[in-house]
């Protein structure tokens, strides 16, 4: 699977440049998201601006791995999702429990948002 990868200073921005994402491909991301665990900066945007149709065990994944950076102190934010993933997931009940925006931008706010969050929290802690 072709993904593209964006590095910026605080977070990065991985775009698979595929239309759909099938079950075949879903160890490959699983150990590229996994991979970002480990690294110096693990904030991750998941641009789905060019996927139209995931595998039901590729979302499941995706569900888990996000819920998987936020228990690590990490974040990991969705977006440029279709209509039709957006419905799939709220199918699937799968909607409330993930952190998405509409655009690539808003994303980016939401994990500078996140990281003053921890900051402030480590500031806290630290007093």
């Amino acid at each position: 699977m072709n993904v593209k990868i964006d590095t910026k200073e605080k977070f990065s921005v991985i775009t698979p440049e595929v239309s759909e994402i099938t079950a075949i491909m879903s160890d490959k991301l699983l150990n590229l998201f996994q991979s970002y665990q480990q690294k110096e900066i693990p904030h991750v945007v998941l641009n789905l601006s060019n996927v139209q149709k995931i595998d039901d065990h590729v979302l499941e994944m995706i569900v888990e791995q996000q819920q998987s950076f936020y228990q690590e102190n990490f974040s990991f934010v969705i977006c440029c999702l279709n209509a039709d993933i957006i419905a799939k997931l709220e199918e699937k009940e799968y909607l409330d429990s993930m952190n998405t925006t509409p655009s690539e931008s808003e994303a980016w706010d939401i994990l500078q948002m996140e990281e003053i969050e921890r900051e402030l929290l480590n500031d806290f802690d630290d007093n």
